[in-house]
């Protein structure tokens, strides 16, 4: 059983929760164009973008959850979960803060903890190391983030729903950065752990 279920994760391609983040990685460019589009003097397509989103939540959702009943976990997933991930997250700050609705000290912020895990990825690539599956915690904030995102574009605007939406959104949006900064934390340590016992190993 052990045998069969490390040749479904290195293996196997086109399954279902890989076209799902297929899916989701396609969703990107649209989400970033729609989000973007009255900046450029077309049309307000909020409401097209938090499709867009929603859609990428559910998705998400699914595809590890799918992976994890149908024994469907695989290498490309691995790569291609965490990397839509990033990639909505960066779009979303990219299109916020352009509309001026994220300040810049939230997106500095949240990109320089991407850097570090840039940087953490990089060196265990050194040592041979593929990056470690993510945990909870990085799901987690994850979540929270794209609660956040979602419900702050809808609070650029006028009433008691914009209002109601800015409340929740910058709860999620506090909550998220954090736990991202923690996640991101828990991390570096595990690549450092890494990188001692190869050295001590040498």
């Amino acid at each position: 059983m052990e045998a069969q279920e490390t040749r479904v994760q290195t293996d196997r391609v086109l399954t279902i929760p890989n076209i799902l983040s297929m899916a989701r990685l396609v969703g990107v460019p649209l989400f970033l164009w729609l989000i973007l589009w009255p900046e450029f003097g077309g049309p307000n397509a909020d409401g097209w973008a938090l499709l867009v989103l929603a859609l990428s939540g559910v998705s998400d959702y699914l595809d590890g959850k799918l992976a994890r009943r149908w024994n469907q976990v695989s290498g490309l997933g691995r790569i291609l979960d965490p990397a839509a991930d990033r990639l909505y997250v960066l779009s979303t700050l990219v299109g916020l803060t352009w509309r001026d609705i994220l300040p810049l000290w939230l997106t500095g912020l949240l990109l320089a903890r991407e850097l570090m895990l840039l940087a953490a990825v990089w060196v265990l690539d050194r040592h041979g190391y593929a990056p470690p599956q993510v945990n909870f915690l990085g799901k987690a904030a994850t979540f929270n983030l794209m609660y956040a995102f979602p419900l702050l574009l809808l609070s650029d605007g006028n009433g008691w729903l914009p209002s109601l939406a800015a409340i929740f959104g910058w709860a999620f949006a506090g909550w998220g950065t954090t736990l991202y900064w923690w996640a991101g934390i828990l991390y570096v340590v595990q690549v450092r752990r890494l990188v001692k016992a190869d050295a001590a190993a040498d």
